[in-house]
């Protein structure tokens, strides 16, 4: 059966008044109706690593090299009308902030059933149908209602499903999203994730899911990506990353939550800061970070161990019991 993500090697340099290597031989595969989270630190890498997979980085600064297939799909080929299909027929995104990704002067039914007549080629009557039925289906309270609506006229938790909505209308076979849950109160937040779990049953659709909250990954995906200063640093199943973390940052991550913490007692932080990303890493950038770094990380880029079967981890100690700190 054909993946329904490859990407082998690809790399992502950003050109302008500075340069940034945002994307280090980044290889990743996932299989049909997956999901995925992808897992670190603010610019770690996660966006680019989807707005390359859907084709939206600027093309006048960016370099991309490497191999990117979506259901056989070589997406680094893709121009003009075929890109256009691509996007929102065969890949979808969330995106963060839905009240600057909706178009303020058009209503939601609107801009849903635009996307469907747009892909595939029906009717406005049957678009607004299928725009009814999304939003029924990401149970929003008076969907008939709502469907005239404008999207300031919605909470911020509404925004969402509609967002969600208008990315699933076409029944895309990948869905990509970026810390949809972000800006939403709890309550609401933990609604939206099981709404999204539920639909990618639902659809059998793959989903890349990007965040930062090891709390979310566990509840929404399969399997885990650790990302760090644009590389994969960690990848294997759910229980596989939280019950035998291999990397010295996943186990970082790990320990810096909330829970079992008494009160009044220090949390656990990663000290330092991830590097700025202007010169390619030749080392291990984790290295000025690590509680347990050698001499030998700071020569050379790590080895990648692979423990298991689709399991891998880019540290020189994975082999070895790391010391708890």
């Amino acid at each position: 059966m054909t993946k329904l993500v490859d990407i082998q090697n690809l790399n992502v340099c950003f050109k302008g008044k500075r340069t940034v290597h945002a994307l280090n031989d980044v290889s990743l595969a996932m299989e049909q109706g997956e999901t995925l989270a992808l897992l670190g630190e603010s610019g770690s890498g996660k966006s680019v690593t989807l707005k390359t997979l859907l084709g939206l980085l600027p093309p006048k600064r960016t370099q991309i090299d490497g191999k990117i297939a979506v259901n056989g799909i070589d997406v680094m080929s893709l121009r003009g009308k075929a890109l256009q299909r691509y996007r929102g027929g065969e890949v979808s995104m969330v995106f963060q902030e839905p009240a600057l990704a909706l178009d303020p002067v058009y209503t939601v039914g609107h801009q849903i059933a635009e996307a469907v007549m747009r892909h595939k080629g029906v009717n406005k009557a049957e678009a607004m149908s299928t725009a009814l039925d999304m939003l029924d289906r990401v149970r929003i309270p008076s969907a008939n209602r709502r469907l005239h609506t404008y999207p300031h006229e919605l909470s911020g938790g509404m925004r969402q499903r509609v967002m969600i909505a208008l990315a699933l209308a076409c029944r895309p076979r990948l869905l990509l999203a970026d810390e949809p849950t972000t800006a939403l109160d709890a309550t609401v937040q933990i609604q939206i994730l099981l709404l999204l779990r539920e639909l990618q049953k639902e659809f059998g659709m793959g989903v890349i899911f990007v965040t930062h909250d090891i709390g979310v990954a566990v509840e929404i995906s399969e399997r885990i990506a650790v990302m760090y200063a644009g590389q994969i640093i960690e990848e294997g199943t759910t229980r596989e990353i939280i019950r035998d973390a291999r990397h010295p940052y996943t186990r970082g991550l790990l320990a810096a939550n909330l829970h079992d913490v008494a009160r009044g007692e220090r949390l656990n932080a990663i000290p330092g800061a991830p590097p700025a990303l202007e010169v390619r890493p030749e080392s291990c950038p984790f290295a000025p970070r690590c509680p347990v770094a050698m001499a030998e990380c700071r020569a050379a880029l790590p080895p990648v161990f692979h423990p298991s079967d689709r399991r891998r981890v880019a540290c020189l100690r994975a082999a070895e019991p790391i010391a708890a700190e």
